[in-house]
């Protein structure tokens, strides 16, 4: 069990690091200063061959190339202040109106034009013996639009049961919404096959639903029946068949409440890997990379692309500020932000 720092590149004039987390089974996981970003997760395969399981660059100049800029697909980033589309561009807080950056058509996303994923964080000092690091950063009153000086930090945990681990907390000065995820891209075959080959199970039966913008409307609905019940486990190119379409779905974990409960199994045969997904987050965004660029390879050919990539994305309700009763979606004053994701894996 051991961190590292390595220098990764300069933005704005200050340095970025890189740290490299281990475990004693094989497992390392790299994780970036910009934007609290994990840009490698290498894990053995069944037969002790290991391999890398995530989309990223090993150069910090890739995340800046004009391909990753024109498709933005925000590869393993802390995304906020809140994560996925919300509607117009605007909500009302107390009485007040605040109008955000348009980033997808007349809507914001994860955060706005520079969010959490395009900051430096700052990283509390660490102990090499151990594979964690703590980030914080402070997002001020009004930048991207969003009432509040928000602090915020976020604790990446690598552990011998092959964990990774990220425990987010934040306060406020003022009443603002706020969310935030990690918005890694994972497969589980190391990038020999695209994830259409990967079994899917999801412990949810209810979606929320989404109008033509990609913005949620507040109302949800159940899957029950549909090739996108995914709570018996299916194969993720049939489903893809079955809907005509790749998966953008927030599912909805209503019963846990904000327990800590594992929500999702995902296998890939070939390789013998698994990933569960454990969150106290009332729903996840589960994404199969279908706006993915097939421009994008990693420096030493790792092929990315349309379905080359999954994403688990916990957070509370996208367009929660717009959302009547949407669970914990502004963090009020005087209140702690605190929220837990695992990825686990197996081999």
């Amino acid at each position: 069990m051991r961190t590292t720092q390595t220098h990764f590149g300069e933005h704005n004039g200050k340095e970025v690091q890189l740290y490299t987390l281990q475990n004693d089974n094989g497992m390392s996981v790299k994780i970036s200063n910009y934007g609290a970003t994990i840009t490698s997760i290498i894990v053995p395969n069944k037969n002790g061959e290991v391999a890398e399981v995530v989309c990223g660059f090993d150069t910090f100049d890739s995340y800046f190339s004009d391909a990753y800029q024109a498709n933005a697909p925000y590869f393993g980033g802390t995304v906020g202040r809140y994560c996925s589309q919300i509607k117009d561009a605007k909500f009302s807080l107390n009485g007040q109106v605040y109008e955000l950056a348009k980033i997808v058509g007349e809507n914001n996303l994860h955060g706005g034009k520079v969010g959490f994923d395009k900051k430096i964080w700052n990283v509390k000092s660490y102990d090499e013996n151990v594979s964690q690091i703590e980030m914080t950063l402070q997002s001020k009153h009004l930048e991207e639009g969003f009432p509040g000086n928000v602090d915020v930090s976020v604790t990446f945990s690598l552990t011998n049961d092959n964990e990774i681990r990220m425990d987010y907390q934040a306060t406020t000065d003022a009443d603002t919404p706020f969310t935030i995820t990690n918005h890694t891209y994972f497969n589980l075959s190391g990038f020999s096959d695209n994830v259409e080959q990967h079994t899917a199970q999801v412990h949810s039966g209810t979606k929320q639903v989404w109008d033509a913008t990609g913005a949620a409307t507040g109302e949800n609905v159940s899957v029950e029946g549909k090739p996108d019940d995914l709570r018996e486990g299916k194969v993720i190119g049939e489903v893809h068949q079955a809907m005509d379409d790749g998966f953008e779905h927030f599912y909805l974990f209503e019963e846990k409440g904000f327990e800590l409960e594992k929500v999702v199994e995902i296998r890939e045969p070939t390789s013998g890997r698994a990933l569960e997904v454990s969150t106290t987050e009332p729903g996840m965004l589960f994404y199969t990379g279908k706006y993915t660029s097939d421009e994008l390879k990693r420096e030493s050919g790792l092929q990315y692309g349309k379905y080359r990539g999954f994403c688990c994305e916990a957070h509370r309700y996208a367009n929660g500020p717009n959302i009547p009763d949407s669970p914990k979606s502004i963090l009020r004053k005087g209140e702690k932000y605190e929220s837990t994701t695992i990825f686990k894996f197996k081999w």
